[in-house]
């Protein structure tokens, strides 16, 4: 992926928050907290002087308050003027501590151990602790029972299951200062400001800026497995000018996933987290039992659990544990480590509420997941809440095959209540909403209809996907406007599309260039009609797309997301003279299906001149006949399958989200010589895998292998053409020490690995763990071979290869090894900036090669 490629897909995947951001212009510049009493400081043992995890740290005579961490460190804060400040712990004694309303305290301090102490605990004569271990640990023989009985706790259980569920997902600007309400630049918006929130979260000042709400029937099947979803209510509010409402709703609903406590590993914020009761969970965390509460049916252990290594992507908390035959959780409170590789994240808590249903079993009946984001720990940012409760529960009621087959194999069916009004959610909410919630629907669309917002959305719009509206009308994309390369020099383009606008079913792109080195136009038209009657960005799409483009490109390179006269991609290493002009022809129909299956049916025409150091050459005897250029018209079929694919659609393309299934695409080609003056027939065949391996604590693994096969007599130009990078971008597809049109192929397989180790090794290093990078390895291999038939070496019929200035060849087959290159980086330099040591493992003879070589990208990560 290049370095404009990279820097385009992290600003519009950043735009999913800075839209929020800017739904006040610069909304989140100078956000400043309100006047408030903070308390931070450290508990230790009075006599070991070793920090206290999990101390209850409260504001007396309240119950505001939170528990020291890890390393014993706490921060509570409030606007109330509480004076006071309590510290207790199990096997200490508690104490109270005087504070200054309004400012900020440090307070340290020290527990003294009472006389009695945890079981798990021994006093030996010297009077201290023994080394934590797992052997003969009562919590830890606790947690293994709870492990032992996962399975039958689990909803999956169940041969049948059906429930209501209620979503609720909300965002707000956090610690919004009357400081700031003040400022001139939000004189217009003084009425939004109304609607702050003080109340639902002590300490903070929220801003409702965005809600989504749904209401849902679910239907689970174990054998064989399918889940049902009826959804009967849904709303949110909408930002369609400017954001994909769907895609912003899918990413969101990714960053707060479902939370499964029996699970291994827990998805959050794009990464995974060890279960406390994972399999290997005793390997990886500290427990202890704090409490015993008898006063209930069964009793509970109250259970504390801290992760061995600080910085490792775990959680430290409390568990209730039944002490029944269950060992079942009935309520779990836990958060993160404030050491942890987390990017942007200020505060992380999870919690869930379990009940015994008529089973006997404990049901998760509400789950609550929150996070505050931010750049600096003390100034405005973004806090996101997703609640999600459950009501109804029936257990093993089995209801028909035919039930559970949703139409064109998709999970979710609409009922008629979608469009569900205030009355029907005031009857069907499970929790009714906070005031401020209330009115956020009623607010973002007036403040959508004021023309100072429109005009900031413009420009972030400019700004971040590249485009300038002008209602039906877009002009950009702006990146493209200037560019450059050896054939055709100093090259200027204007372009734009039409909008929805103009009309949702139809739509219109153009653009034209010029290059003042070559004195040649050129241009594009396309349109596009959807089938469907909705937009054709919007999924799934059924659309016919026609177009004709008259350019110049790269042999072999198809960029993905951008276009090949982006301004920065004219920056390469090396020599870059081998290019073509293009005029093309191109027809496709594309189907999809909720299911993620999808099929394109293509039609192309294309004639290929060769340009600047390129040339399409034959050996006759001891002349050479040069072939001005080389026409193909192609008929294609591309089946595509994506389970359970997410994905957030913007202005040019869609971002995938990913996540652990796999992608199948399989490619079919036919050129069929004498439609419209093709000069050759072939088939082309190729099946491209895409799989993200997790890894718990080790990071994730990328994997991508393909592999491809051409049927008959073609030139290079119509051989596999191997992607190469010569740019000074870390490209994830690419070969990035392999120099383009270096190598063909009539049939290759290739295998890239991309490892990321989220801070794994560097969380152990000291300054690698204070600056949170992280390292990533990679390693890609391709083998390839060109038939007799198709090598001018071996059929003096075929195009010779292409050479230097020198008249040294430099296209090549891979017959002799594979090419391989590895590479080993930092990432999350300065939260977004990835560097790569990359080295290419073979090929060494070739000329104008680089065994070495550092490329860099962007990369937006959590």
């Amino acid at each position: 992926m290049s370095l404009v490629q990279d820097t385009i897909k992290l600003l519009v995947e950043r735009r999913r928050w800075l839209i929020l951001c800017l739904l006040l212009p610069c909304a989140t510049i100078g956000l400043y907290a309100q006047t408030q009493t903070t308390v931070t400081g450290t508990v230790t043992d009075k006599e070991t002087k070793d920090p206290i995890p999990f101390v209850n740290v409260i504001f007396a005579g309240t119950t505001v308050g939170t528990v020291s961490d890890v390393n014993g460190t706490y921060k509570i804060h409030t606007t109330e003027a509480y004076t006071q400040v309590q510290f207790s712990f199990i096997g200490y004694k508690t104490i109270t501590r005087n504070i200054k309303a309004g400012e900020e305290n440090v307070l340290n301090v020290r527990l003294e151990p009472e006389a009695t102490v945890l079981k798990e605990i021994e006093v030996t004569g010297d009077n201290k602790k023994e080394r934590y271990r797992n052997k003969n640990n009562p919590a830890v023989d606790l947690v293994r029972e709870m492990i032992d009985h996962k399975q039958q706790n689990r909803m999956s259980s169940y041969d049948y299951l059906e429930y209501e569920q209620y979503e609720k997902l909300q965002m707000s600007l956090s610690n919004v200062s009357d400081k700031f309400k003040q400022r001139k630049l939000f004189k217009k918006y003084k009425w939004l400001f109304e609607n702050v929130d003080s109340t639902s979260i002590e300490g903070k000042v929220l801003l409702p800026i965005y809600l989504q709400e749904t209401l849902s029937d679910e239907y689970y099947r174990k054998s064989p497995e399918k889940k049902r979803t009826i959804r009967k209510a849904h709303q949110k509010v909408s930002f369609d000018d400017y954001v994909d409402n769907q895609g912003l709703s899918t990413y969101l609903n990714y960053l707060y996933n479902d939370i499964d406590i029996y699970n291994n590993n827990i998805t959050i914020l794009t990464n995974q987290f060890l279960s406390p009761i994972a399999d290997l969970a005793p390997t990886f965390y500290k427990f202890y039992i704090t409490d015993t509460i008898k006063d209930v049916t069964p009793k509970l252990a109250e259970l504390v659990f801290v992760p061995r290594d600080a910085g490792g992507f775990m959680f430290q908390g409390k568990i209730y544990v039944t002490l029944d035959s269950n060992y079942a959780v009935q309520k779990v409170d836990m958060t993160v480590n404030k050491n942890i590789n987390l990017n942007w994240v200020r505060e992380l808590y999870i919690q869930q509420d379990f009940e015994k249903g008529d089973d006997n079993k404990y049901h998760v009946v509400k789950s609550r997941m929150r996070a505050d984001f931010g750049i600096s720990k003390d100034r405005g940012g973004i806090y996101g809440e997703r609640t999600v409760s459950y009501k109804n529960f029936t257990i093993n009621q089995p209801r028909s095959d035919s039930f559970y087959e949703a139409e064109e194999g998709a999970a979710t069916v609409l009922s008629p209540d979608q469009n569900a009004n205030e009355e029907y959610w005031s009857h069907h909410r499970h929790d009714s909403l906070s005031h401020a919630e209330s009115k956020v629907y009623q607010n973002i669309d007036s403040l959508q209809k004021m023309p100072s917002f429109r005009r900031t959305m413009d420009i972030a719009t400019l700004l971040l996907a590249g485009y300038k509206s002008f209602r039906w009308w877009e002009l950009g994309p702006v990146n493209t406007f200037y560019s450059f390369n050896p054939v055709e020099g100093f090259r200027l383009r204007v372009g734009g599309r039409t909008t929805t606008k103009l009309s949702e079913k139809l739509y219109f792109e153009t653009y034209g260039a010029y290059g003042f080195k070559d004195k040649r136009w050129k241009y594009y038209l396309g349109a596009t009609y959807s089938f469907t009657g909705r937009s054709i960005w919007q999924f799934p799409v059924k659309s016919l797309r026609v177009s004709y483009q008259h350019d110049m490109k790269i042999p072999g390179q198809e960029l993905q997301f951008i276009q090949e006269d982006n301004f920065l991609l004219s920056f390469k290493r090396g020599i870059n003279d081998k290019w073509l002009y293009n005029d093309i022809w191109n027809v496709e129909y594309l189907n999809e299906f909720d299911s993620h299956f999808s099929y394109k049916l293509g039609f192309k025409n294309w004639k290929q001149t060769p340009a600047g150091g390129l040339h399409y050459n034959v050996q006759d005897n001891e002349t050479t006949r040069v072939i001005p250029d080389v026409t193909t018209t192609e008929l294609s079929l591309e089946l595509r399958w994506a389970p359970n694919e997410q994905f957030y659609q913007g202005k040019l393309y869609r971002i995938p989200i990913p996540n652990r299934y796999p992608i199948f695409t399989l490619r079919a080609i036919g050129g069929v010589k004498g439609l419209f003056g093709s000069q050759y027939n072939y088939q082309n065949v190729a099946l491209n895998i895409y799989k993200r391996v997790y890894l718990s604590q080790f990071g994730y693994t990328d994997i991508v292998a393909e592999g491809g096969y051409i049927f008959g007599k073609v030139p290079f130009p119509l051989l596999a053409i191997h992607r190469a990078n010569q740019t000074y971008s870390y490209q994830l597809q690419s070969y990035n020490l392999m120099n383009f049109l270096e190598f063909v192929s009539d049939k290759y397989v290739s295998v890239n690995f991309d490892h990321y180790f989220n801070g794994f090794i560097f969380n152990k290093i000291p300054l690698f763990k204070k600056l949170k990078w992280r390292e990533v390895m990679t390693f890609k291999i391709l083998y390839g071979s060109i038939r007799n038939e198709n090598n001018p070496q071996y059929n003096t019929a075929q195009f010779l290869f292409p050479t230097n200035a020198d008249g040294v060849t430099t296209t090549y087959s891979l017959q002799k090894e594979p090419y391989m290159e590895a590479s080993i980086g930092i990432a999350n330099i300065f939260k977004l900036l990835r560097f790569d040591l990359v080295k290419r493992l073979s090929y060494y003879d070739h000329p104008e090669v680089a065994k070495w070589g550092i490329r860099g990208r962007f990369k937006f990560d959590f």
